[in-house]
Protein backbone atom coordinates (compact mmCIF):
# COMPACT_ATOMS: atom_id res chain seq x y z
CA UNK A 1 0.00 0.00 0.00
CA UNK A 2 1.80 3.03 -0.84
CA UNK A 3 1.39 6.62 1.29
CA UNK A 4 -1.04 8.32 -0.99
CA UNK A 5 -3.38 4.91 -0.36
CA UNK A 6 -2.69 5.87 3.41
CA UNK A 7 -4.33 9.46 3.12
CA UNK A 8 -7.84 9.41 4.44
CA UNK A 9 -10.16 11.59 6.47
CA UNK A 10 -10.07 10.88 10.05
CA UNK A 11 -13.80 9.21 9.00
CA UNK A 12 -12.72 7.06 6.65
CA UNK A 13 -9.90 5.65 8.62
CA UNK A 14 -12.53 4.75 11.52
CA UNK A 15 -14.54 2.97 9.22
CA UNK A 16 -11.03 1.50 7.81
CA UNK A 17 -9.98 0.86 11.21
CA UNK A 18 -13.55 -1.12 12.10
CA UNK A 19 -12.77 -3.39 9.59
CA UNK A 20 -9.21 -4.08 9.89
CA UNK A 21 -10.24 -5.13 12.97
CA UNK A 22 -12.39 -7.84 12.24
CA UNK A 23 -16.27 -5.81 12.61
CA UNK A 24 -19.30 -6.89 10.90
CA UNK A 25 -21.90 -4.98 12.48
CA UNK A 26 -22.05 -1.65 14.73
CA UNK A 27 -25.16 -0.49 16.60
CA UNK A 28 -25.68 3.06 16.92
CA UNK A 29 -27.47 6.91 16.67
CA UNK A 30 -26.35 9.28 14.17
CA UNK A 31 -25.83 13.23 15.54
CA UNK A 32 -24.01 16.17 14.29
CA UNK A 33 -20.90 15.24 16.13
CA UNK A 34 -20.82 11.79 13.86
CA UNK A 35 -22.09 12.67 11.02
CA UNK A 36 -18.80 12.55 9.10
CA UNK A 37 -18.57 8.93 10.03
CA UNK A 38 -22.36 7.99 9.37
CA UNK A 39 -21.63 9.84 5.82
CA UNK A 40 -19.01 7.49 5.19
CA UNK A 41 -21.08 4.15 6.30
CA UNK A 42 -23.53 5.57 3.59
CA UNK A 43 -20.91 5.17 1.19
CA UNK A 44 -19.72 1.57 1.71
CA UNK A 45 -21.29 -2.06 2.33
CA UNK A 46 -18.58 -3.91 4.47
CA UNK A 47 -20.41 -3.37 7.78
CA UNK A 48 -23.45 -3.43 8.98
CA UNK A 49 -25.35 -0.68 10.84
CA UNK A 50 -27.90 -1.29 12.79
CA UNK A 51 -29.87 1.81 13.74
CA UNK A 52 -30.98 1.84 17.39
CA UNK A 53 -33.63 4.18 19.37
CA UNK A 54 -31.87 4.96 21.83
CA UNK A 55 -27.92 4.78 22.77
CA UNK A 56 -28.67 2.45 25.51
CA UNK A 57 -29.81 0.16 23.44
CA UNK A 58 -26.88 0.56 21.19
CA UNK A 59 -24.75 -0.22 24.01
CA UNK A 60 -26.87 -3.47 25.21
CA UNK A 61 -27.06 -4.67 21.70
CA UNK A 62 -23.36 -4.28 21.47
CA UNK A 63 -22.84 -6.19 24.32
CA UNK A 64 -25.72 -8.99 23.43
CA UNK A 65 -23.41 -9.68 20.42
CA UNK A 66 -20.31 -10.13 22.14
CA UNK A 67 -21.37 -12.50 24.60
CA UNK A 68 -23.27 -14.83 22.55
CA UNK A 69 -20.20 -14.54 19.83
CA UNK A 70 -17.01 -13.50 21.77
CA UNK A 71 -15.93 -11.24 19.60
CA UNK A 72 -16.23 -7.34 20.55
CA UNK A 73 -19.11 -4.99 20.41
CA UNK A 74 -19.50 -1.47 18.40
CA UNK A 75 -21.36 1.11 19.20
CA UNK A 76 -20.98 4.64 17.78
CA UNK A 77 -22.80 7.66 19.26
CA UNK A 78 -22.77 11.19 19.22
CA UNK A 79 -21.93 13.83 21.70
CA UNK A 80 -23.28 15.37 24.75
CA UNK A 81 -26.32 13.26 25.94
CA UNK A 82 -25.85 10.34 23.04
CA UNK A 83 -22.45 9.82 25.05
CA UNK A 84 -24.04 10.37 28.66
CA UNK A 85 -26.59 7.64 27.66
CA UNK A 86 -24.08 5.28 26.66
CA UNK A 87 -22.77 5.14 30.45
CA UNK A 88 -25.53 2.67 31.75
CA UNK A 89 -24.10 -0.24 29.41
CA UNK A 90 -20.37 1.02 30.04
CA UNK A 91 -20.42 0.54 33.37
CA UNK A 92 -22.55 -2.91 32.72
CA UNK A 93 -20.06 -3.95 30.47
CA UNK A 94 -17.59 -3.37 33.05
CA UNK A 95 -18.92 -5.42 35.88
CA UNK A 96 -19.71 -8.50 33.62
CA UNK A 97 -16.11 -8.25 31.65
CA UNK A 98 -17.75 -7.76 28.07
CA UNK A 99 -15.26 -6.36 25.30
CA UNK A 100 -17.03 -3.39 23.88
CA UNK A 101 -15.67 -0.06 22.10
CA UNK A 102 -17.62 3.05 22.26
CA UNK A 103 -17.14 5.46 19.47
CA UNK A 104 -18.44 8.63 20.49
CA UNK A 105 -18.46 12.01 18.54
CA UNK A 106 -17.06 15.37 20.44
CA UNK A 107 -17.45 19.19 19.29
CA UNK A 108 -14.57 20.39 17.37
CA UNK A 109 -11.55 21.01 19.29
CA UNK A 110 -11.32 24.18 19.05
CA UNK A 111 -15.22 24.41 20.65
CA UNK A 112 -14.01 21.82 23.74
CA UNK A 113 -14.16 23.37 27.17
CA UNK A 114 -16.58 26.70 25.91
CA UNK A 115 -20.05 25.07 26.88
CA UNK A 116 -20.21 24.06 23.23
CA UNK A 117 -24.02 22.86 21.78
CA UNK A 118 -24.07 18.77 22.83
CA UNK A 119 -20.58 19.54 24.50
CA UNK A 120 -20.00 17.30 27.35
CA UNK A 121 -16.51 15.73 28.89
CA UNK A 122 -16.92 12.76 27.59
CA UNK A 123 -13.59 11.23 28.60
CA UNK A 124 -14.20 12.42 32.11
CA UNK A 125 -17.60 10.72 32.68
CA UNK A 126 -16.44 7.55 31.08
CA UNK A 127 -13.46 7.39 33.18
CA UNK A 128 -14.63 5.34 35.80
CA UNK A 129 -17.20 2.88 34.10
CA UNK A 130 -14.25 1.93 31.05
CA UNK A 131 -11.21 -0.15 30.86
CA UNK A 132 -9.43 2.70 29.12
CA UNK A 133 -10.55 6.03 27.66
CA UNK A 134 -8.74 8.37 24.37
CA UNK A 135 -10.03 12.00 22.99
CA UNK A 136 -8.11 11.86 20.15
CA UNK A 137 -6.93 15.02 18.86
CA UNK A 138 -4.33 14.13 16.01
CA UNK A 139 -6.11 12.68 12.94
CA UNK A 140 -2.82 10.65 12.18
CA UNK A 141 -3.21 8.93 15.88
CA UNK A 142 -6.36 7.76 15.07
CA UNK A 143 -6.12 4.70 13.53
CA UNK A 144 -3.63 3.84 15.94
CA UNK A 145 -6.01 4.33 19.23
CA UNK A 146 -8.66 2.42 17.52
CA UNK A 147 -5.99 -0.65 17.03
CA UNK A 148 -5.27 0.04 20.59
CA UNK A 149 -8.78 0.01 21.78
CA UNK A 150 -9.51 -3.29 20.41
CA UNK A 151 -6.75 -4.98 21.93
CA UNK A 152 -7.58 -3.54 25.29
CA UNK A 153 -11.26 -4.14 25.24
CA UNK A 154 -10.72 -7.90 24.32
CA UNK A 155 -7.51 -8.85 26.13
CA UNK A 156 -6.86 -9.94 29.93
CA UNK A 157 -10.08 -9.31 31.71
CA UNK A 158 -12.01 -8.28 28.95
CA UNK A 159 -14.42 -5.19 29.25
CA UNK A 160 -15.52 -1.48 27.32
CA UNK A 161 -13.46 1.65 26.10
CA UNK A 162 -14.25 4.75 24.43
CA UNK A 163 -12.68 6.87 21.47
CA UNK A 164 -13.88 10.11 21.60
CA UNK A 165 -13.49 11.74 18.43
CA UNK A 166 -13.83 15.29 17.54
CA UNK A 167 -15.61 16.84 14.60
CA UNK A 168 -13.16 18.26 12.78
CA UNK A 169 -10.45 15.29 13.36
CA UNK A 170 -12.69 13.46 11.54
CA UNK A 171 -12.88 15.64 8.81
CA UNK A 172 -9.46 16.29 9.17
CA UNK A 173 -6.64 13.65 6.53
CA UNK A 174 -4.32 11.87 8.04
CA UNK A 175 -2.43 8.71 7.38
CA UNK A 176 -3.84 5.25 7.97
CA UNK A 177 -1.86 2.98 10.26
CA UNK A 178 -3.02 -0.80 9.96
CA UNK A 179 -3.56 -2.67 13.19
CA UNK A 180 -0.10 -4.56 13.10
CA UNK A 181 1.81 -0.79 12.80
CA UNK A 182 -0.13 0.16 15.47
CA UNK A 183 2.04 0.98 18.95
CA UNK A 184 1.25 -1.09 21.46
CA UNK A 185 0.76 0.62 25.39
CA UNK A 186 3.68 -1.23 26.90
CA UNK A 187 2.02 -0.39 30.35
CA UNK A 188 -1.03 -2.87 29.79
CA UNK A 189 0.46 -6.70 28.84
CA UNK A 190 -2.01 -8.78 30.80
CA UNK A 191 -0.66 -12.02 32.21
CA UNK A 192 -2.45 -15.03 30.48
CA UNK A 193 0.37 -17.57 31.69
CA UNK A 194 -0.57 -19.10 35.64
CA UNK A 195 2.87 -19.47 37.91
CA UNK A 196 3.49 -23.50 37.48
CA UNK A 197 4.60 -23.89 41.07
CA UNK A 198 1.20 -22.40 42.48
CA UNK A 199 -0.83 -24.53 39.90
CA UNK A 200 1.22 -27.93 41.21
CA UNK A 201 0.35 -25.98 45.13
CA UNK A 202 -3.27 -26.26 43.91
CA UNK A 203 -3.93 -29.60 42.89
CA UNK A 204 -1.68 -30.98 45.76
CA UNK A 205 -4.32 -29.26 48.17
CA UNK A 206 -7.02 -30.26 45.76
CA UNK A 207 -5.74 -34.44 46.65
CA UNK A 208 -6.03 -34.00 50.00
CA UNK A 209 -9.82 -32.85 49.74
CA UNK A 210 -12.31 -34.24 51.85
CA UNK A 211 -15.15 -31.80 51.03
CA UNK A 212 -14.07 -30.10 47.86
CA UNK A 213 -16.32 -27.80 45.73
CA UNK A 214 -15.65 -26.25 42.22
CA UNK A 215 -16.99 -22.47 42.46
CA UNK A 216 -17.14 -21.11 38.35
CA UNK A 217 -17.73 -18.00 37.01
CA UNK A 218 -18.05 -15.78 33.85
CA UNK A 219 -14.81 -15.87 33.61
CA UNK A 220 -14.60 -19.38 32.35
CA UNK A 221 -17.09 -18.21 29.63
CA UNK A 222 -15.08 -14.80 28.51
CA UNK A 223 -11.96 -17.19 28.06
CA UNK A 224 -13.20 -19.12 25.36
CA UNK A 225 -15.21 -22.61 24.71
CA UNK A 226 -12.12 -24.71 25.00
CA UNK A 227 -11.82 -23.59 28.99
CA UNK A 228 -15.63 -24.94 29.37
CA UNK A 229 -14.34 -28.06 27.84
CA UNK A 230 -11.23 -28.09 29.70
CA UNK A 231 -13.56 -27.21 33.13
CA UNK A 232 -15.60 -29.95 32.47
CA UNK A 233 -13.01 -32.40 32.01
CA UNK A 234 -11.29 -31.32 35.19
CA UNK A 235 -14.80 -32.12 37.21
CA UNK A 236 -14.98 -35.18 35.49
CA UNK A 237 -11.18 -36.09 36.72
CA UNK A 238 -11.45 -35.40 40.09
CA UNK A 239 -15.19 -35.91 40.77
CA UNK A 240 -15.57 -32.50 42.84
CA UNK A 241 -18.95 -31.16 42.67
CA UNK A 242 -19.63 -27.55 41.00
CA UNK A 243 -21.28 -24.88 41.33
CA UNK A 244 -22.02 -21.56 39.23
CA UNK A 245 -22.40 -17.63 39.62
CA UNK A 246 -25.07 -16.09 37.37
CA UNK A 247 -22.57 -15.18 34.83
CA UNK A 248 -21.01 -18.37 34.36
CA UNK A 249 -24.22 -20.53 33.71
CA UNK A 250 -23.45 -22.90 30.98
CA UNK A 251 -19.93 -23.23 31.28
CA UNK A 252 -20.43 -26.48 33.08
CA UNK A 253 -23.93 -28.33 31.44
CA UNK A 254 -26.98 -28.40 33.75
CA UNK A 255 -27.59 -32.15 33.19
CA UNK A 256 -24.23 -33.20 34.58
CA UNK A 257 -24.08 -35.12 36.85
CA UNK A 258 -21.72 -33.05 39.47
CA UNK A 259 -23.91 -29.94 38.49
CA UNK A 260 -25.17 -28.33 42.40
CA UNK A 261 -27.07 -25.06 40.65
CA UNK A 262 -26.26 -22.21 41.02
CA UNK A 263 -24.78 -20.45 44.15
CA UNK A 264 -25.57 -17.23 45.72
CA UNK A 265 -28.69 -15.23 47.23
CA UNK A 266 -31.25 -16.89 45.14
CA UNK A 267 -29.03 -20.30 44.11
CA UNK A 268 -30.02 -23.80 45.44
CA UNK A 269 -29.82 -25.00 48.90
CA UNK A 270 -26.88 -27.83 47.71
CA UNK A 271 -24.65 -25.10 46.39
CA UNK A 272 -24.88 -23.09 48.97
CA UNK A 273 -24.66 -25.31 52.03
CA UNK A 274 -21.67 -27.44 49.47
CA UNK A 275 -19.86 -23.33 49.47
CA UNK A 276 -20.13 -22.96 53.19
CA UNK A 277 -19.15 -26.21 54.68
CA UNK A 278 -16.19 -27.45 52.10
CA UNK A 279 -12.91 -27.59 52.71
CA UNK A 280 -11.28 -26.73 49.83
CA UNK A 281 -12.31 -24.14 47.41
CA UNK A 282 -11.35 -23.74 44.17
CA UNK A 283 -12.74 -20.44 42.78
CA UNK A 284 -12.31 -20.44 38.81
CA UNK A 285 -12.92 -17.06 36.84
CA UNK A 286 -15.64 -16.00 39.74
CA UNK A 287 -14.42 -12.46 42.39
CA UNK A 288 -15.99 -13.36 45.23
CA UNK A 289 -19.02 -10.98 44.56
CA UNK A 290 -21.04 -9.75 47.54
CA UNK A 291 -24.71 -11.71 46.00
CA UNK A 292 -22.39 -15.04 46.14
CA UNK A 293 -20.43 -14.17 49.94
CA UNK A 294 -23.64 -12.67 51.67
CA UNK A 295 -22.01 -12.02 54.99
CA UNK A 296 -17.89 -12.12 54.42
CA UNK A 297 -16.92 -13.08 58.24
CA UNK A 298 -19.06 -16.33 58.05
CA UNK A 299 -18.22 -16.74 54.39
CA UNK A 300 -16.79 -20.87 54.09
CA UNK A 301 -14.70 -20.45 57.43
CA UNK A 302 -13.03 -23.38 56.96
CA UNK A 303 -11.92 -23.66 54.08
CA UNK A 304 -8.48 -23.43 51.95
CA UNK A 305 -9.38 -21.08 48.87
CA UNK A 306 -8.19 -21.40 45.38
CA UNK A 307 -8.39 -18.58 43.38
CA UNK A 308 -7.72 -18.61 39.19
CA UNK A 309 -8.21 -14.81 37.64
CA UNK A 310 -6.90 -12.54 35.37
CA UNK A 311 -7.59 -9.80 36.90
CA UNK A 312 -4.68 -8.98 39.56
CA UNK A 313 -7.12 -6.17 41.09
CA UNK A 314 -10.10 -9.29 41.89
CA UNK A 315 -7.73 -11.36 44.26
CA UNK A 316 -7.73 -11.36 47.96
CA UNK A 317 -9.87 -7.95 47.32
CA UNK A 318 -12.81 -9.21 49.19
CA UNK A 319 -11.96 -12.50 50.24
CA UNK A 320 -8.71 -13.73 51.25
CA UNK A 321 -7.16 -17.01 49.44
CA UNK A 322 -4.54 -19.33 50.15
CA UNK A 323 -3.55 -19.98 46.58
CA UNK A 324 -3.65 -16.98 44.11
CA UNK A 325 -3.16 -18.15 40.68
CA UNK A 326 -2.68 -14.63 38.09
CA UNK A 327 -3.83 -15.98 34.24
CA UNK A 328 -5.95 -16.95 31.65
CA UNK A 329 -8.79 -19.82 33.17
CA UNK A 330 -8.11 -21.51 29.99
CA UNK A 331 -4.34 -21.97 30.22
CA UNK A 332 -4.44 -22.33 33.85
CA UNK A 333 -7.34 -25.25 33.64
CA UNK A 334 -5.23 -26.64 30.89
CA UNK A 335 -2.22 -26.81 33.23
CA UNK A 336 -4.10 -28.71 36.13
CA UNK A 337 -6.02 -31.21 34.43
CA UNK A 338 -2.32 -32.09 32.86
CA UNK A 339 -1.03 -31.84 36.40
CA UNK A 340 -3.61 -34.12 37.97
CA UNK A 341 -3.48 -36.40 35.08
CA UNK A 342 -0.07 -37.14 35.10
CA UNK A 343 -0.73 -38.49 39.06
CA UNK A 344 -3.80 -38.81 39.63
CA UNK A 345 -4.68 -41.97 37.61
CA UNK A 346 -7.89 -42.29 35.79
CA UNK A 347 -11.10 -40.42 36.39
CA UNK A 348 -13.34 -41.73 39.57
CA UNK A 349 -17.12 -40.85 39.55
CA UNK A 350 -17.71 -38.26 41.64
CA UNK A 351 -14.80 -38.56 43.69
CA UNK A 352 -14.44 -42.15 44.69
CA UNK A 353 -14.43 -43.09 48.13
CA UNK A 354 -12.69 -40.26 49.17
CA UNK A 355 -15.35 -38.14 48.58
CA UNK A 356 -18.52 -40.83 49.24
CA UNK A 357 -19.74 -38.92 52.66
CA UNK A 358 -19.38 -35.27 50.86
CA UNK A 359 -21.54 -36.67 48.21
CA UNK A 360 -23.88 -38.43 50.70
CA UNK A 361 -24.06 -34.52 52.51
CA UNK A 362 -24.59 -33.15 49.08
CA UNK A 363 -27.93 -35.54 48.69
CA UNK A 364 -29.10 -34.82 52.03
CA UNK A 365 -29.09 -30.97 50.86
CA UNK A 366 -30.53 -31.61 47.74
CA UNK A 367 -33.50 -33.76 49.16
CA UNK A 368 -34.39 -30.52 50.79
CA UNK A 369 -35.80 -29.28 46.74
CA UNK A 370 -35.04 -25.87 47.55
CA UNK A 371 -36.32 -24.94 43.91
CA UNK A 372 -39.93 -26.24 45.15
CA UNK A 373 -43.06 -23.75 44.63
CA UNK A 374 -46.97 -24.52 45.25
CA UNK A 375 -47.86 -25.57 41.68
CA UNK A 376 -52.05 -24.50 40.77
CA UNK A 377 -54.05 -25.11 37.72
CA UNK A 378 -55.99 -21.95 37.93
CA UNK A 379 -52.99 -19.17 37.45
CA UNK A 380 -49.72 -19.71 36.18
CA UNK A 381 -47.10 -19.91 38.49
CA UNK A 382 -43.78 -18.04 37.39
CA UNK A 383 -41.44 -20.84 37.83
CA UNK A 384 -43.62 -23.44 36.13
CA UNK A 385 -43.84 -20.83 32.62
CA UNK A 386 -40.08 -21.04 32.55
CA UNK A 387 -40.12 -24.93 32.77
CA UNK A 388 -42.72 -24.82 30.14
CA UNK A 389 -40.78 -22.53 27.77
CA UNK A 390 -37.27 -24.75 28.89
CA UNK A 391 -39.12 -28.52 27.65
CA UNK A 392 -40.59 -26.61 24.38
CA UNK A 393 -37.32 -24.75 23.21
CA UNK A 394 -34.24 -26.78 24.36
CA UNK A 395 -34.63 -28.92 21.12
CA UNK A 396 -34.00 -25.95 19.39
CA UNK A 397 -30.60 -23.61 18.75
CA UNK A 398 -30.99 -21.34 21.21
CA UNK A 399 -30.31 -18.10 23.28
CA UNK A 400 -31.90 -16.70 26.34
CA UNK A 401 -31.23 -13.20 27.71
CA UNK A 402 -33.15 -11.74 30.42
CA UNK A 403 -34.12 -8.24 32.27
CA UNK A 404 -33.40 -7.98 35.76
CA UNK A 405 -35.86 -8.95 38.59
CA UNK A 406 -37.41 -12.08 39.74
CA UNK A 407 -37.93 -13.33 36.44
CA UNK A 408 -34.28 -13.40 35.70
CA UNK A 409 -33.98 -15.41 39.15
CA UNK A 410 -36.49 -17.56 37.92
CA UNK A 411 -34.61 -18.21 34.90
CA UNK A 412 -31.40 -18.94 35.80
CA UNK A 413 -33.21 -21.09 38.36
CA UNK A 414 -35.24 -23.39 35.83
CA UNK A 415 -33.89 -22.85 32.58
CA UNK A 416 -31.25 -25.58 31.95
CA UNK A 417 -28.15 -23.93 30.35
CA UNK A 418 -26.16 -26.78 28.42
CA UNK A 419 -23.27 -24.69 26.80
CA UNK A 420 -21.62 -21.61 27.38
CA UNK A 421 -22.27 -18.32 25.41
CA UNK A 422 -26.41 -19.14 25.44
CA UNK A 423 -26.92 -16.94 28.31
CA UNK A 424 -26.64 -12.89 28.22
CA UNK A 425 -27.72 -11.28 31.55
CA UNK A 426 -26.71 -8.52 33.77
CA UNK A 427 -24.84 -9.76 36.44
CA UNK A 428 -23.21 -7.15 37.75
CA UNK A 429 -24.99 -4.13 37.47
CA UNK A 430 -28.19 -5.05 37.47
CA UNK A 431 -29.67 -2.91 34.56
CA UNK A 432 -33.34 -2.75 34.29
CA UNK A 433 -34.09 -2.70 30.45
CA UNK A 434 -30.37 -5.02 29.64
CA UNK A 435 -32.49 -8.32 27.63
CA UNK A 436 -34.16 -7.04 25.15
CA UNK A 437 -31.75 -4.90 23.27
CA UNK A 438 -28.96 -7.51 24.16
CA UNK A 439 -31.65 -10.33 22.66
CA UNK A 440 -31.40 -7.85 19.71
CA UNK A 441 -27.96 -7.94 19.46
CA UNK A 442 -28.07 -11.51 19.74
CA UNK A 443 -30.15 -12.04 16.70
CA UNK A 444 -28.23 -10.00 15.19
CA UNK A 445 -24.99 -12.43 15.46
CA UNK A 446 -27.06 -15.61 15.01
CA UNK A 447 -30.17 -14.72 12.61
CA UNK A 448 -31.13 -18.85 12.20
CA UNK A 449 -31.21 -18.81 15.84
CA UNK A 450 -34.30 -18.61 18.68
CA UNK A 451 -33.62 -15.38 20.96
CA UNK A 452 -35.74 -15.23 23.78
CA UNK A 453 -35.59 -12.39 25.91
CA UNK A 454 -36.98 -13.78 29.34
CA UNK A 455 -38.73 -10.03 30.96
CA UNK A 456 -40.54 -8.95 33.60
CA UNK A 457 -43.51 -6.33 33.17
CA UNK A 458 -41.84 -3.44 35.00
CA UNK A 459 -38.32 -3.94 33.44
CA UNK A 460 -39.20 -4.60 29.79
CA UNK A 461 -40.65 -0.53 29.71
CA UNK A 462 -37.53 0.24 30.24
CA UNK A 463 -35.87 -0.40 26.59
CA UNK A 464 -39.42 -1.24 24.96
CA UNK A 465 -39.02 1.53 22.05
CA UNK A 466 -36.00 -1.05 20.41
CA UNK A 467 -39.13 -2.88 19.42
CA UNK A 468 -39.14 -0.73 16.62
CA UNK A 469 -35.77 -1.54 15.79
CA UNK A 470 -36.41 -5.56 15.90
CA UNK A 471 -39.12 -4.76 13.24
CA UNK A 472 -37.39 -2.91 11.03
CA UNK A 473 -34.97 -5.36 10.66
CA UNK A 474 -36.69 -8.12 10.71
CA UNK A 475 -34.79 -9.58 13.56
CA UNK A 476 -37.83 -12.33 14.98
CA UNK A 477 -36.92 -11.78 18.77
CA UNK A 478 -39.31 -13.54 21.66
CA UNK A 479 -40.00 -11.15 24.51
CA UNK A 480 -41.24 -13.43 27.52
CA UNK A 481 -43.09 -11.22 30.04
CA UNK A 482 -43.73 -13.12 33.19
CA UNK A 483 -46.61 -10.31 34.28
CA UNK A 484 -47.24 -10.12 37.85
CA UNK A 485 -48.05 -6.30 37.80
CA UNK A 486 -45.64 -5.37 40.43
CA UNK A 487 -41.62 -4.53 40.45
CA UNK A 488 -41.41 -7.85 41.80
CA UNK A 489 -38.21 -7.96 43.07
CA UNK A 490 -38.67 -4.39 44.90
CA UNK A 491 -42.23 -5.74 46.10
CA UNK A 492 -40.42 -8.99 47.61
CA UNK A 493 -37.78 -7.18 49.63
CA UNK A 494 -40.87 -4.70 50.83
CA UNK A 495 -42.50 -7.68 52.00
CA UNK A 496 -39.61 -9.65 53.55
CA UNK A 497 -37.84 -6.64 55.06
CA UNK A 498 -39.96 -3.63 55.16
CA UNK A 499 -42.75 -4.71 56.95
CA UNK A 500 -44.77 -5.09 54.14
CA UNK A 501 -45.08 -1.30 52.87
CA UNK A 502 -45.25 -1.90 49.49
CA UNK A 503 -44.25 1.52 48.37
CA UNK A 504 -44.38 2.20 44.69
CA UNK A 505 -43.64 -1.29 43.99
CA UNK A 506 -47.62 -1.70 42.12
CA UNK A 507 -47.22 -0.94 38.36
CA UNK A 508 -50.39 0.76 37.40
CA UNK A 509 -51.61 1.71 33.78
CA UNK A 510 -50.38 -0.84 32.40
CA UNK A 511 -49.97 -1.29 28.70
CA UNK A 512 -51.57 -3.73 27.05
CA UNK A 513 -48.70 -5.47 25.83
CA UNK A 514 -50.46 -7.19 22.80
CA UNK A 515 -51.46 -4.12 21.36
CA UNK A 516 -48.17 -2.45 21.83
CA UNK A 517 -46.54 -5.29 19.97
CA UNK A 518 -49.28 -4.38 17.08
CA UNK A 519 -48.80 -0.77 17.07
CA UNK A 520 -45.03 -1.55 16.54
CA UNK A 521 -45.89 -3.83 13.56
CA UNK A 522 -44.60 -6.67 16.03
CA UNK A 523 -47.05 -10.19 17.03
CA UNK A 524 -48.60 -9.98 20.57
CA UNK A 525 -49.72 -12.80 22.40
CA UNK A 526 -51.46 -13.33 26.06
CA UNK A 527 -51.37 -16.23 28.21
CA UNK A 528 -53.41 -16.30 31.39
CA UNK A 529 -54.72 -19.95 31.80
CA UNK A 530 -51.95 -22.97 32.49
CA UNK A 531 -53.93 -25.13 30.27
CA UNK A 532 -53.30 -23.00 27.40
CA UNK A 533 -49.89 -22.22 27.92
CA UNK A 534 -48.08 -24.63 26.10
CA UNK A 535 -50.13 -23.93 23.15
CA UNK A 536 -49.71 -20.20 23.66
CA UNK A 537 -45.78 -20.58 23.99
CA UNK A 538 -45.26 -22.64 20.76
CA UNK A 539 -47.53 -19.85 18.34
CA UNK A 540 -44.66 -17.48 20.04
CA UNK A 541 -41.83 -20.05 18.83
CA UNK A 542 -43.05 -20.62 15.61
CA UNK A 543 -43.85 -16.92 14.82
CA UNK A 544 -41.60 -15.67 12.06
CA UNK A 545 -41.69 -12.20 13.79
CA UNK A 546 -40.75 -10.12 16.96
CA UNK A 547 -43.16 -11.24 19.72
CA UNK A 548 -44.74 -9.84 22.74
CA UNK A 549 -45.62 -12.78 24.84
CA UNK A 550 -47.78 -11.61 27.53
CA UNK A 551 -47.54 -14.10 30.27
CA UNK A 552 -49.87 -13.09 33.50
CA UNK A 553 -48.64 -14.91 36.39
CA UNK A 554 -49.21 -14.80 40.08
CA UNK A 555 -49.41 -11.43 41.23
CA UNK A 556 -47.51 -12.06 44.65
CA UNK A 557 -45.58 -15.22 44.19
CA UNK A 558 -41.69 -15.23 45.73
CA UNK A 559 -38.68 -15.84 43.88
CA UNK A 560 -36.73 -18.55 46.49
CA UNK A 561 -34.15 -20.26 48.04
CA UNK A 562 -33.04 -16.66 49.53
CA UNK A 563 -30.09 -15.56 51.32
CA UNK A 564 -31.30 -12.37 53.38
CA UNK A 565 -28.89 -9.38 52.98
CA UNK A 566 -26.47 -9.60 55.37
CA UNK A 567 -26.68 -13.47 56.18
CA UNK A 568 -24.50 -16.61 55.96
CA UNK A 569 -24.87 -19.36 53.21
CA UNK A 570 -26.07 -21.36 55.52
CA UNK A 571 -29.43 -18.87 57.20
CA UNK A 572 -30.86 -19.36 53.72
CA UNK A 573 -34.65 -18.65 53.56
CA UNK A 574 -36.43 -22.01 51.83
CA UNK A 575 -39.66 -22.03 50.33
CA UNK A 576 -41.08 -23.87 53.22
CA UNK A 577 -40.00 -21.97 55.61
CA UNK A 578 -40.73 -18.17 54.32
CA UNK A 579 -44.44 -19.38 54.47
CA UNK A 580 -47.51 -17.40 52.48
CA UNK A 581 -48.92 -15.95 55.43
CA UNK A 582 -47.31 -12.48 54.39
CA UNK A 583 -48.14 -12.63 50.88
CA UNK A 584 -51.80 -13.01 52.14
CA UNK A 585 -51.81 -9.97 53.60
CA UNK A 586 -50.10 -7.75 51.59
CA UNK A 587 -52.08 -5.00 50.69
CA UNK A 588 -51.64 -2.36 47.79
CA UNK A 589 -51.55 1.51 47.81
CA UNK A 590 -55.95 1.70 47.58
CA UNK A 591 -56.52 -0.67 50.69
CA UNK A 592 -57.34 -3.74 48.51
CA UNK A 593 -56.61 -7.45 49.54
CA UNK A 594 -54.48 -8.66 46.39
CA UNK A 595 -54.80 -12.41 45.66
Amino acid sequence: MSDTDNRMTGAEIVLRALKDNGVEVIFGYPGGAVLPIYDEIFQQDDIKHILVRHEQGAGHMAEGYARSTGKCGVMLVTSGPGATNAVTPLQDALMDSIPLVCISGQVPTSLIGSDAFQECDTVGITRPCTKHNWLVKDVNELAGIIHEAFRIAQSGRPGPVVVDIPKDVQFATGTYRAPQEARVQTSYQPKTSGDVARIEQAVALMRTARRPVIYSGGGVVNSGPEASKLLRELVELTGFPITSTLMGLGAYPASGANWLGMLGMHGTYEANMAMHDCDVMVCIGARFDDRITGRLNAFSPNSKKIHIDIDPSSINKTVRVDIPILGDVGRVLEDMVRLWRASAGPAKPQGGEQLSDWWASIARWRARNSLAYRPSSDVIMPQYAIQRLYELSKGRDTYITTEVGQHQMWAAQFYGFEQPNRWMTSGGLGTMGYGFPAAIGVQVAHPESLVIDIAGDASIQMCIQEMSCAVQYGLPVKIFILNNQYMGMVRQWQQLLHGNRLSNSYTEAMPDFVKLAEAYGGVGIRCEDPAELDDAIRMMIDTPAPVIFDCRVANLANCFPMIPSGKAHNEMLLPDEATDEAVATAIDAKGRQLV
